[in-house]
């Protein structure tokens, strides 16, 4: 199945980073990498998370846009709440955080890859529908976590939107609403 954006179901569509300053970040892939524009969002606190096992209320700040097919992320964690975000800072600091993969069905994939040995390190709904799976490991060392996306009508038609608006993008308005 081809996605609005360009991508098909199965392969890495998004590259994400944890980044201490949102809007500076959002500058930096402007200016220097000619990405964007830039939506943002401004609270992302689900209310049901699940981080390694156990409920948790990290709030975080995302922003989304493109360069070419590729969808960049940038998260910025907004408290001091156990996370996957606060995890990679502490051990790693900033920068890469994740591949994202768009999945027809996030809960059957999950189970293929934790039969390859991955585990499950998060887990929470999002505003486009269904929920998204944050894994580590397999068997080889990974550098990141692997984001498992579900592939809804409603993310379909976010990214997708996303995606034009960077095709034509004249570098005005680099931050715009995410709803």
């Amino acid at each position: 199945m081809d996605l609005g954006f360009g991508q098909t179901l199965g392969g890495i569509m998004q590259t994400a980073f944890v980044v201490e300053d949102l809007r500076a970040s959002i500058d930096h892939f402007v200016r220097d990498c000619r990405a964007g524009p830039f939506f943002v969002l401004e609270h992302f606190l689900a209310p049901d998370q699940c981080y390694r096992g156990e409920p948790s209320r990290a709030d975080v700040t995302i922003a989304m846009g493109f360069a070419g097919h590729m969808q960049i992320e940038l998260i910025q964690p907004l408290d001091d709440n156990p996370s996957v975000y606060r995890e990679t800072i502490d051990r790693r600091g900033y920068g890469f955080h994740h591949f994202g993969i768009a999945c027809a069905d996030v809960d059957a994939d999950l189970g293929r890859y934790q039969a390859c040995g991955y585990q499950l390190a998060f887990r929470a709904a999002v505003p486009t529908g269904g929920a998204v799976a944050y894994l580590e490991g397999g068997d080889v060392a990974a550098p990141a976590f692997l984001e498992l996306l579900p592939a809804t009508p409603a993310m379909n038609e976010h990214f997708t939107r996303f995606w034009r608006a960077s095709r034509a993008w004249d570098g005005r308005d680099p931050v715009r609403p995410f709803l």
